[in-house]
């Protein structure tokens, strides 16, 4: 039924158990119950560097019913694969079961305790010769495990100077520097037009006879009607809208060039060799120290001691205002010759 629910599965890997064990009580202290907690590893081959604290049975099982269970039938993935190896080299693989508020508090929680980055060191293993997973190989022994598991820790654990060269990047970005807005308002205005009516009107008129009648008429002797339409004509005011001007609004683009300058900052490393002779002399006379470093100083390359000491008097009273120059002066020159071979 948990497929139907929005919870997620964090799964990360530890380098030994008693790792991931802490990781699994510090999950339980943030509220995570600890039946949404496994810890897979090959502890029956001792190589987990289990510490001997109390362990359970669901600790234990088969790493490929517990990703089946977990993620489905597809336990050829690379993923499957990578986990699989890293528990067959003494690695612990935790897997807590959270909802979608808790994942990033999960997730802090395994970087915390120092999960490791299971792409990352699935490529290092490429670079020895791995292949990829192989079910039917050995579980690393407790010996094996102990060394891998202390070779990766050394390399966490060196120092490293970044050597960094700063690049000049110049892009465009566009900004606004004026433009025209254009309105369109509809007005009225009262306008008039002259327009000729026309109207009918009927006229009856009774004009007075005294002749004989005709036969025409004679024949027209009956009950008549007659009706005649008065028509009158009126205004029709219709109006009809006609474009008599267009506004036409564009942009005209220039291209210009543009040099731009900037300093950008390089580190450069200088190795300088420690020899006997000079561990010796410049434990107990820092002016001598002084002089042989400023030697290998990139200010003072090419130059004589004649031509740097006028320089290097004024540094090394800035750097030691209680000394005068004439007292460390041989101290000086002795360590600048000593890198300079008396130029």
């Amino acid at each position: 039924m948990a497929n139907q629910t929005n919870d997620r599965v964090v799964v990360g890997v530890f380098d030994d158990y008693s790792t991931a064990q802490q990781a699994s009580r510090e999950l339980e202290n943030q509220g995570i119950s600890s039946s949404d907690i496994q810890v897979q590893s090959n502890m029956r081959t001792g190589a987990a560097g289990y510490g001997g604290a109390e362990r359970h049975e669901k600790d234990e099982g088969g790493f490929s019913g517990w990703w089946h269970r977990m993620f489905g039938s597809d336990d050829s993935s690379d993923d499957h694969g990578h986990y699989s190896e890293a528990v067959r080299r003494g690695s612990a693989v935790l897997s807590v079961t959270v909802p979608d508020s808790q994942v990033d508090m999960a997730v802090r929680v395994l970087n915390q305790y120092g999960a490791v980055d299971i792409d990352r060191r699935s490529q290092e293993w490429r670079s020895e010769g791995y292949t990829g997973y192989d079910a039917n190989a050995q579980p690393y022994t407790n010996e094996q495990a102990a060394s891998e598991r202390a070779r990766y820790s050394n390399r966490e654990n060196a120092t490293a100077i970044p050597v960094v060269d700063e690049e000049l990047q110049v892009g465009k970005r566009a900004v606004q520097r004026g433009g025209v807005r254009v309105y369109s308002r509809v007005t009225d205005r009262p306008v008039e037009e002259k327009v000729t009516l026309r109207e009918e009107h009927v006229r009856v008129e009774r004009r007075p006879a005294n002749r004989d009648i005709s036969d025409a008429e004679l024949g027209q002797l009956k009950d008549q009607s007659i009706e005649v339409t008065e028509m009158a004509e009126e205004p029709v005011v219709s109006k009809r809208a006609r474009v008599r001007e267009e506004v036409v609004v564009g942009k005209d683009t220039t291209e210009r060039t543009e040099t731009v300058r900037g300093n950008v900052r390089s580190t450069d490393v200088h190795v300088d060799k420690l020899d006997r002779e000079r561990t010796a002399e410049t434990a107990n006379d820092p002016a001598y120290e002084y002089g042989y470093t400023a030697a290998g100083d990139d200010r003072y390359r090419g130059r004589s001691w004649a031509e740097s000491e006028n320089t290097l008097r004024d540094d090394y009273s800035r750097r030691y205002p209680g000394k005068a120059w004439d007292e460390v002066k041989d101290s000086v020159r002795r360590g600048w010759d000593k890198v300079t071979g008396h130029r």
